[in-house]
């Protein structure tokens, strides 16, 4: 079975993949999770200080959790394909930093993706690994709006 490490160098961005943020989801999202003005009624958003509707910040962490399981499990398939082992990854132990850098409107795409920072065995746990990752999304026209890092288990 492989390492993250041994899949992504340190420092080496890797793009994992893409959503839309409609206004339609952005409500549904709030509804349930930020019942906020500025997310729930596009009236109301546009007399905030967002000036438009705008995504909960949470969503748009959603988002890159959405993205990350796809791009994944399609890693796994890939690397099978090849004979080889994904490593298991297990829960995220943890984020900090979470920036929320500027809203996400309705009709943005916003592009995610994740960097290897630091990887470790750990001494405790023979076997099981822990992965420091930056996680970022950024919009159309190339802005960031997300960044956070965060920790990931990882077992061999």
């Amino acid at each position: 079975m492989m390492t993250l490490e041994e899949l992504y160098a340190a420092g080496r961005k890797t793009v994992i993949g893409s959503l839309t943020f409609t206004a339609e989801d952005i409500i549904r999202f709030a509804r349930d999770f930020d019942p906020q003005p500025f997310h729930l009624d596009e009236e109301e958003a546009r007399r905030s200080l967002f000036g438009g509707l705008c995504a909960s910040g949470w969503h748009t962490s959603a988002g890159w959790m959405k993205c990350f399981v796809r791009f994944w499990a399609g890693e796994a398939r890939r690397l099978a394909a090849e004979g080889l082992h994904a490593p298991r990854l297990g829960p995220a132990a943890g984020f900090r930093e979470l920036r929320w850098l500027k809203p996400v409107y309705a009709g943005d795409t916003i592009t995610y993706a994740v960097t290897l920072v630091e990887a470790r065995a750990l001494a405790s746990r023979p076997g099981w690994r822990l992965n420091t990752i930056l996680c970022e999304g950024e919009n159309q026209q190339a802005e960031p709006v997300i960044r956070f890092e965060s920790k990931i288990i990882e077992f061999t």
